[in-house]
């Protein structure tokens, strides 16, 4: 290579890594949480760092949350720990996992699709799901990650021909980190990597007991803790987060018969936009490749594309039959679709799109962060804090919710307890005692929080005059605050037996 097209080489890649921390970073706390999805994870991560108690995530000072392993909750503790309590800082480890994943996807493209990195990556960067996912807090995104980190540690390991013992370590530790993050989903590479070594590389699988022994070091010593502080635990962890999600509707997430295909179709063909097209043309081409990966030497001659097939198609088999159905699921998925971009441009001998198109979509990307940041949702927590600050002079400690939906993002803005109350106890329960609907009874909370100053109340107002009775003949007084806010009543309330 002549020193000037190893310095446009080198040019292109500053820019591309340019764009995509513009891509990262632009508006990123500009706009408040948006519950349910980030006010869930960051009111965990908060009550971690405050009370100091990193083992055991909970959603209030009394009540647990053993819906997700604890990775998540810890990132999001030790950024806002290192970078304050702002919406920035809990988004940040999102926002690195997509960094994270773009540079992945240009190691992977090194040794399945050489010359393809810079495709790879940029179609990975510019694609509409990613890029929208990177600015919302869920747990997906790292897994996305580990997830990618420990299929790119398992391709080293059999194909750089060096350090195989290092590498194939680090893809257990991408393992550990994927099953810390989301339990058993983080393992569904794995079927992949035995299907390739057996279809691809023709070699005995690597997966012996050193690697394995180093899986469970450092995956389950966690789950062995709060297992043996929690009786009860893993029968809800087994049957509650693995079963009823696979085998049943029971989370109510799309388990209709065509639920896949209502939810997963619009998630791939809106979600790789611009790049939709490339990945039309290759489907189209499957059966092609399909039938020609019926020889050993098809396969040999054609193993990346092969093996970013099996990438694609056996997860996603397995989020087809599974009864809980979320967008959300498919994104560890984008990086092999990169990845196919790439290999598909390649066999059409594609370049890039010129650069006025790639710099027209990126403007469109960061006109969508924009607009986000200045939408009035009632997704927003940053505008419920303003909303109650309005209302009360006194600061808030605790809002709580009365048979409403729960905004956790006010965790962060007002830096309240937040909880959640039904008007009747709660029934028992393995699945009660481990993921309960409310954290407490009306008759409880009113004891504890009734005369306490900065205890802010809300329900619905179509609920007012029911809630207000009930909490009458309790012997307390409510009082409201102001006007409605988005259809709720924001109040406080006071023994009738107090002082005004």
């Amino acid at each position: 290579m002549s020193p000037s097209s190893r310095d446009i080489r080198d040019r292109s890649a500053w820019g591309l890594a340019l764009l995509c921390l513009v891509l990262a970073f632009a508006f990123l706390g500009s706009r408040g949480l948006w519950d349910p999805d980030e006010g869930r994870y960051s009111n965990v991560a908060l009550n971690m760092l405050d009370s100091g108690d990193w083992l055991n995530p909970k959603r209030s000072s009394d009540v647990g949350h053993w819906t997700k392993p604890p990775l998540t909750y810890w990132v999001i503790a030790a950024s806002v720990g290192l970078f304050g309590k702002t919406a920035a800082a809990v988004r940040l480890p999102a926002t690195l996992s997509y960094l994270a994943c773009i540079w992945l996807a240009w190691r992977i493209a090194r040794r399945l699709v050489p010359g393809g990195e810079r495709t790879a990556a940029l179609a990975y960067a510019t694609m509409l799901f990613p890029f929208g996912m990177s600015q919302l807090v869920t747990t997906d995104f790292l897994l996305a990650a580990f997830e990618t980190l420990a299929v790119w540690a398992c391709l080293e390991a059999r194909l750089s021909g060096r350090h195989a013992g290092v590498w194939d370590a680090l893809m257990w530790v991408g393992f550990a980190l994927a099953f810390l993050t989301k339990g058993p989903p983080g393992l569904l590479p794995l079927p992949v990597l035995l299907a390739a070594d057996w279809l691809v590389w023709r070699r005995r699988a690597r997966f012996v007991v050193p690697g394995l022994l180093l899986f469970c070091l450092l995956a389950l010593p966690w789950y062995v803790a709060v297992v043996a502080d929690n009786p009860g635990l893993l029968e809800y962890f087994i049957g509650d987060e693995v079963v009823h999600r696979v085998a049943t509707d029971k989370f109510g997430h799309n388990g209709q018969w065509y639920g896949w295909l209502a939810v997963y179709l619009p998630t791939l063909v809106l979600g790789t936009m611009p790049w939709s097209p490339a990945l039309w043309r290759w489907l189209r081409a499957l059966p092609r490749d399909l039938r020609r990966w019926r020889s050993a030497e098809g396969r040999q001659a054609d193993a990346a594309a092969l093996f970013l097939a099996l990438w694609v198609l056996l997860p996603l088999l397995v989020f087809c039959l599974a009864r809980s159905r979320l967008p959300s699921y498919l994104l560890p998925l984008f990086v092999p679709l990169a990845l196919l971009v790439a290999v598909q441009r390649r066999r059409e001998r594609r370049p890039l799109p010129r650069w006025p198109w790639r710099a027209a979509w990126v403007v469109v990307l960061l006109a969508l962060k924009l607009a986000a940041s200045a939408w009035p949702t009632h997704k927003d927590a940053s505008q419920w804090a303003v909303a109650i600050r309005e209302r009360t002079a006194v600061p808030v400690r605790e809002v709580i919710f009365v048979e409403d939906m729960t905004r956790y993002g006010l965790r962060l803005h007002l830096d309240a307890e937040i909880e959640k109350i039904g008007l009747d106890p709660a029934p028992d329960g393995v699945g009660a005692r481990f993921n309960p609907v409310n954290d407490e009874d009306l008759a409880t909370e009113l004891a504890e929080a009734a005369d306490q100053a900065g205890a802010i109340w809300i329900c619905k107002q179509s609920r007012w005059p029911e809630i207000r009775g009930r909490i009458e003949a309790l012997g307390f007084v409510a009082t409201p605050l102001g006007t409605p806010y988005r259809d709720r009543i924001i109040f406080q309330t006071r023994s009738a037996a107090a002082p005004r």
